[in-house]
This record gives C-alpha cells, structure tokens and sequence, in this order.
C-alpha cells in the first residue's frame, strides 16, 4: 500500500523541518481551497451583507433587552413593554431570515464548489499513467473522492459562515461592551487569554489526529474494496477468518486515530463553557456590586448577560470550527495530491500526430523496469515487419505482458527504443497511439451496461449492424442470440453475470470492432474451451489479416503459424524463428513442444 503522507523538505542540515512547514503547507491548501470559491464573487458578497447585517442585529438585541427593562419593565410600562418586545421579537425573526438565506447560499456554493473539484479529481483519474495505480490502493483513492471531499463539502457549508459571523459577533458584542460599561468589559475580557492558550493546544493536537484518521480511513477503505473484489478468491481459499482478522487490525486502527480525534476536539467545547461560565459570574457578581453602589443599571447587567454569553459563545464557536476546518485541509491536502500529479498526456501538445501505423515495429535493445531495481527486460531486440505476427512465449515472470505494455504506451522504457513507421513512439502522442492498437488482454474487464455498449466502448459511434458483424466474427455472436435481451442484455461491472470465457468473447469483440493498424493478444484464449479456440482463431485469422500482431500464448498450438516466435526467459530473448526453426534447434521452445505432447 502507498504512503500517502507528503513528503517533507529537509532544511540546510538534512533535517527534515517536519511541524514548521505544516503552517505553510496548510495555508497553501486554504488559498487554493479559496481559488475555487471566489469564483462565485457575487453571491459571497450578497452572503456577506446578509452576515453583516445579521451580526449588527445580533449585537443591538441586547442594547435594546437592557433598554426594555430600565425604561419600561422596572417603571412598569405595561403599552410600551409590550410594544418593544414586539420589536425585539421583529428583529429576532429578521436574524432568523438573514441565517436561512446566508446558509442557504453557501450551501449551494459549497456544492457547486465540490462538484468542481469532484470532476477534476475524476478527470485526472482518466489521465493518470498506470504507475500511479500501482502505486495507490483502489479504496485509498476511492476514499479521496468521497469521505475527503465530504469532509470539505461540510466546511464549505458550514464552517465558513458560521466563522465570520462569530467573528463580527465578537467585534461588535466587544464595541457594544466597552460602550456600555467599560468596567464591565474589561471583566469580561480576562478569561479571554485562558481561553485562547487551551484552545491553541488543543487545535494543534487535533490537527495532527485529524490528518491520521484520513489517513487510517483511507487505508481501511483500500481493504475492504480489495476483499470485495477479491470475494470469490477468498472463498475458494478459504481465507474468511484471515481477512477478518486483518480488517480488524485496520478497524480498531481507525477507531484509535478517529477516538483521538473526537476526543481531542471535543474538549474544546466543556473547556470554553466552563471558561464561559466562569467569566459570567464575574461580570454578574462585579455588575451587582456596581448597581447596588449606583454605577450600574439592572438593564446594563442584563444587557451584559447576554451580552457575556454572546461574546463567549462565537468564541467557542470558532473553536470547534478551527477543528472541521482541520479535518477538511487533512482533506484538501489528500485531493490535492491527486490534483498535483502530472498528467501522462501533458507533452502531446508537442508531440506528432499518429495516422495510421504501417505495421513497422522495431524493439532496439530496450530494458524496462517497473522500479529502478530490477528490470524486467533486458536489450530486447526484434523487428515486426508490416502484416507479420510475432508470438512471444516464455515462462510465467519472463516479460512477456511487459513488452505488450510499453506497445500500449501503458509505460515508456528506461533505456533503448521502440519504432513504429520507423520513428520512436515516445515522439507520438500517446492517445494517437492507443487508438491505433488494438488490445485484448488475459484479463478481461466489462462495464455496467448492456453487451453491445461493451462491444462498442471503443467505437461509440458504431452501428448496430457493425456490432452484430464484430460479434459474428469473434464467434461471440453463437452465445449472444441465446440471451433473453440479446444485444440489449445487461453486464453487471466486471461481467460476473458472464463466464468468464464468454467475457473473453465479448473483449475480441470488442477489439475487432476497433479494427486498429496494430493487434495485441495477451492470453486472448486462455480462458475458452478447445472447440470456441478452434472458432476463435479463425475469427482472428481473418482479423489478423494483412495487420501486424503481437500474440502472447500458453497454448502453443495457436501459435504455429507465427511469422516469428520469441521465446523470453528472464526478461531476455533466448530464442528466435519460426515454428520449424525453433524445434530443429531443439531447445527451450522444442522442450515446452515435448511438454505439451506429454
């Protein structure tokens, strides 16, 4: 499984600076969070009026609350009590309003928003190289896009109104506090640093946790979508306990770094009330003192209830949001990783267009590797001349697939080149490429959908007649006219609702309805019966007709026809020629003929 941690810089001793780039990574990840929010300019301003606007309300209620009771309530102003808490009761219905719509808008920005970067994180799923999968579990990456994005859909939403309003609450309650009494304020204001000294701590910590519950999550994830997909294997195995037993390990990882974090964040909240309570006996037992000694009103001490409670609670507010808001950016920073890495189409703009490929395959000693500690070939050499087919065989681990891949553009070799209409194939674009091979590997994958859509997945635009004919000729067609829907019948994702050489038929299909200049086959039979071989050979023979292919195969026989037979050990070409040319060398080739007999 990868590390998805992000690397850290070293600094100017080898070091690595570890916490104090993580200020500067998160700003970097908040201010990129942003680039995707201002573009909605208009309604964050029309947010921001109804917050300010809201804000001000909030902050006059209780000027107004202490007004009710020293000018009405304690005279006993019966018409003129009963006429301002009409007001007051106004007001708080209009702050309602202002509440409904800033949320309602930033709701619909914060989805808009993710929708965005959902679509570019799928998108840049579509062109990432392969050496990116091997690197990331599938459930890992799945995680990205769902509990990550999740995870910042809820900020957007929610955290980020929620902060500037707490924030103008607090500057406006501080202003109508110190206008009020500033004996009273300043009492008030000492239990500020406390609170801010815990709150700094425990955010800090929290973020820490945050980012390995990401992380945990992720890695459990990538488990259970292994085992899912893996179900049948695990059965026949019988590996149930096992994998249960693994899934617990990652379970109760999970649930310690999620407990860690909920437990940390959550202190904030009975900390700060506490805090809160504190300060609000202060300023009651200080606000008695002074009323009873004349300085004060009872409406002054009544506006300052509130006006304590309003001034701590936003406080507390931003507390627990500074903690969503850490979960989010360990988020953000997971999907921007995706983001940030580079497409393998980014030089195509100044790459050649592939029209057609004449046939023409050269292999100039290329060695490749999936990692640069061990290669996988060795200075391969060959030559595939236009309309020739080139059979490779070999022990299992030899290369055999791997030469398929760098055909494919799946992955560029390390060293040596590969020609096609003799010029390199790096100097092609890589998708002209790959609309000009035609690949059927060992293992065959179906989409949801019906059995012509799979067929046509590589030519959308393809009639139905077309479709028929590529089934026809791949001899898929003899078991498709049985199905009670036909052509129109439905394929679960992966095609388990299909044999498995049934799915085989359908991928030839599919590739001979593509009708490339260059043909693949890895295994393309390995998985049919001898009699459906028999029909499916004589389908390819008449596809493979005046097209170069490259045929990987266990089963010799279908090979005997092969302009030229490679047999690869160990990453290496150890023998070369035609099927009459290898027996009378009597080697490997001819010993794995003696096997096959036998």
């Amino acid at each position: 499984m990868a590390n998805n941690q992000a690397a850290v810089a070293p600094n100017r001793h080898g070091r690595p600076n570890g916490p104090a780039e993580k200020p500067k990574q998160q700003k970097k990840t908040l201010l990129r969070i942003w680039s995707y929010v201002k573009q909605y300019k208009i309604t964050l301003w029309f947010v921001t009026l109804c917050i300010i606007l809201s804000s001000l309300l909030t902050v006059y209620t209780p000027y107004l609350l202490g007004q009710i009771v020293d000018d009405y309530i304690i005279p006993k102003d019966i018409d003129g009590t009963i006429q301002h808490v009409i007001y007051l009761a106004a007001m708080y219905f209009v702050i309602s309003i202002f509440t409904w719509v800033q949320t309602y808008l930033m709701i619909r920005i914060s989805m808009k928003t993710i929708q965005t970067i959902r679509q570019e994180l799928f998108e840049r799923f579509q062109v990432l190289p392969l050496s990116f999968f091997d690197k990331n579990s599938t459930g890992d990456l799945m995680s990205r896009v769902t509990n990550d994005v999740d995870n910042l859909n809820t900020a957007l939403s929610q955290s980020i109104v929620q902060m500037i309003s707490s924030v103008l609450t607090i500057i406006g309650t501080a202003i109508a506090m110190f206008y009020l009494s500033w004996q009273l304020a300043l009492v008030s204001l000492i239990i500020i640093p406390v609170m801010f000294y815990f709150s700094k701590a425990i955010i800090k910590r929290s973020g820490k946790n945050y980012a390995k519950r990401q992380k945990d999550l992720g890695a459990m994830n990538g488990h259970i979508e292994e085992n899912i997909t893996g179900s049948e294997i695990v059965t026949l195995f019988g590996q149930e306990h096992e994998k249960i037993d693994e899934f617990n390990v990652l379970n109760k990882n999970y649930q310690k770094s999620a407990l860690k974090a909920e437990v940390t964040s959550s202190i904030l909240g009975p900390s700060n009330n506490f805090l809160n309570n504190i300060g609000l006996s202060l300023v009651i037992g200080v606000g008695a003192i002074m009323t009873v000694a004349g300085a004060s009103t009872v409406g002054v001490i009544a506006s300052f209830t509130t006006y304590s409670r309003q001034f701590f609670r936003p406080i507390n507010q931003i507390s627990n949001l500074l903690n969503t808001l850490q979960s989010a950016i360990a988020g953000a920073e997971r999907v921007f990783e995706i983001l940030d890495v580079e497409s393998e189409f980014k030089e195509d703009a100044r790459k050649k267009n592939l029209e057609k490929i004449d046939g023409h395959v050269i292999f100039e000693n290329v060695s490749f590797g999936y990692d640069d500690k061990q290669m996988i070939l060795n200075n391969i050499s060959l030559e595939a001349k236009p309309g020739q087919m080139i059979a490779v065989v070999g022990p299992t681990g030899s290369g055999k697939t791997t030469i398929i891949k760098l055909l494919s553009r799946f992955y560029t070799a390390q060293k040596g080149e590969i020609l096609i209409n003799n010029e390199p194939i790096t100097s092609y674009r890589i998708g002209d490429v790959r609309k000009r091979v035609s690949v059927v590997l060992q293992d065959t994958y179906l989409f949801s959908g019906t059995i012509a859509e799979n067929i046509r997945f590589g030519r959308p635009e393809a009639t139905d007649e077309e479709v028929i004919e590529a089934a026809k000729i791949a001899r898929a067609h003899h078991f498709i006219k049985y199905l009670p829907e036909q052509y129109e019948s439905y394929v679960v994702a992966g095609g388990t609702n299909l044999s498995q050489g049934q799915r085989q038929l359908i991928a030839i299909s599919r590739a001979i309805l593509e009708d490339a200049d260059l043909l693949i086959l890895d295994e393309a039979t390995s998985s049919v019966d001898t009699r459906t071989e028999v029909l499916i050979q004589e389908g390819l023979n008449e596809l493979m007709a005046g097209k170069t292919s490259f045929v990987i195969a266990h089963r010799l026989k279908t090979i005997e026809a092969a302009d030229q037979i490679l047999v690869l050990d160990g990453g290496k070409i150890i023998e070369r020629g035609s099927h009459k040319e290898l027996l009378a060398k009597n080697g490997y080739y001819a010993k794995l003929q003696m096997q096959v007999k036998t």
